[in-house]
């Protein structure tokens, strides 16, 4: 998989979504789906481009591709995620602590019961982190 979770674009995502909540489709059928006129080698393209970024799995079946999902939607969210934290602590101490300033600050005021969990977890990590050291 050359990239698990790499940035789509408008069209990617509306894919995406197609097929984690059809399932296995071919172009025909994600063509169908879009909502919108587009040409049939502009899905193909784009599904040809979703498979050789690691997203999709494809089949072939007589003359016709089949794609799905490599990754369930949650899959790739959590990648997307960890790329984006991993971005933040690989840089200077001042981007860690706005990234951490930023999620306290976008949660809090929004969802309290967010906010606690949050809280929740970052005591279990302090005590396994804890519990590593003294092994």
């Amino acid at each position: 998989m050359a990239d698990a979770s790499p940035d789509l674009g408008p069209l990617e995502i509306a894919v995406m979504e197609i097929l984690w909540t059809r399932g296995e489709c071919n172009v025909h059928d994600v063509g169908e789906r879009l909502g919108r006129p587009l040409a049939y080698t502009t899905v193909m393209t784009t599904l040809d481009r979703l498979f050789k970024k690691g997203l999709l799995d494809r089949r072939k079946s007589e003359r016709a591709f089949f794609y799905s999902p490599h990754l369930s939607r949650r899959e790739w969210e959590h990648q997307r995620a960890d790329q984006v934290v991993a971005g933040f602590l690989a840089g200077p101490r001042q981007a860690s602590e706005l990234l951490i300033s930023r999620l306290v600050e976008a949660v809090g005021p929004k969802d309290q019961a967010l906010l606690n969990e949050l809280e929740r977890k970052i005591k279990l990590k302090r005590r396994e982190l804890e519990r590593r050291r003294k092994a």
